[in-house]
């Protein structure tokens, strides 16, 4: 599996037994717990920035020895270091959790014992409202997204932006679709999300005729196996481009850096909440293994409801 260049760094200033370790805990995330790339990356740049850290504090060649015996001052000092480099709190409380999820997985393992991971804080993350976009700026979004490129990429672009906004779907997640995953005969996908788990999501007639338009557009559309959504050469189209693609649009659009790939998820889910659909149907639509996670969705309508009171009441202004 590819390594980042930060690790491959860090690895540099550790012995072999914690590089013959690492590899084993990589290969753990990467099969058994079926970490998307993305997420494999940033636990490996994770802990990729511990070891740094601690081979800069003790000036001296990291062992599994010496993460076992860390202080929990380590620890702190760790994340005061990322705090002063100008991450993010959202980012530290992460990174916090990829090296708990590290020190867990080498105490099941029997490999060390380190309690101070666990007993560390995390970092107090603001309560972020979903930002949803209005039904005529999405539309406004998707129509401008397939007009670029020639007429089979604006095809595509239609379509995985139908897909994104009519089912919901995590970006990756409609990157990772194969042909075979659409089933026409009961407008049904196949998606598979986190943790490799799959759902069932249905998906509307625009969205079928946006996918059936693309795939006779498709130059390099093959069998059922073949990835739905292809870059120019035909290989499986990258999520840089698709972000990057969306990203080009608002600002044409003169639409805020809110609008997402992600934030079509959320429209979704708002727009669902906003016509009274059940918050467990939309749990199951959107794959998520909490209602916790889907309740956020309900903060945001009752702010709309705020907005809208403050607006019309006699006494709003």
């Amino acid at each position: 599996m590819a390594r980042p260049a930060s690790l491959i760094d860090a690895l540099r200033h550790s012995d072999e037994d914690l590089c013959a370790l690492i590899g084993k805990w990589e290969d753990y995330l990467a099969h058994e717990k079926a970490l998307s790339k993305h997420s494999l990356r940033a636990y490996q740049t994770d802990i990729a920035h511990f070891l740094n850290f601690l081979h800069r504090h003790t000036e001296e060649i990291v062992s599994i020895e010496k993460i076992a015996d860390a202080p929990i001052q380590d620890f702190r000092s760790w994340l005061s270091r990322k705090a002063l480099e100008g991450v993010k709190t959202s980012s530290r409380a992460r990174s916090l959790s990829g090296l708990r999820n590290f020190y867990r997985w080498m105490d099941r393992n029997g490999y060390a014992h380190n309690i101070s991971p666990s007993h560390l804080a995390s970092p107090k993350l603001p309560h972020k409202i979903p930002r949803p976009l209005n039904i005529e700026d999405t539309l406004r979004l998707i129509a401008a997204t397939s007009e670029l490129g020639s007429d089979w990429v604006g095809a595509r672009n239609r379509a995985l932006l139908m897909l994104l906004y009519g089912g919901g779907l995590r970006i990756q997640e409609a990157l990772d679709l194969t042909v075979g995953d659409v089933d026409h005969a009961r407008d049904i996908l196949t998606v598979t999300g986190k943790g490799s788990k799959e759902r069932q999501v249905p998906y509307l007639k625009a969205v079928r005729e946006a996918i059936d338009a693309y795939l006779q557009a498709n130059p390099y559309a093959g069998d059922a196996a073949n990835p739905l959504f292809v870059g120019a050469r035909g290989a499986q189209l990258h999520q840089g481009v698709a972000q990057k693609l969306i990203r080009d649009v608002r600002k044409s659009l003169n639409l805020p850096d809110t609008v997402t790939a992600h934030a079509l998820r959320h429209s979704y889910a708002t727009h669902l909440l906003a016509e009274e659909m059940n918050l467990r149907e939309i749990q199951e639509l959107l794959g998520h293994s909490s209602l916790t996670s889907t309740q956020r969705y309900t903060d945001v309508d009752y702010k709309a409801l705020l907005d809208i009171h403050k607006k019309y009441h006699p006494r709003g202004t």
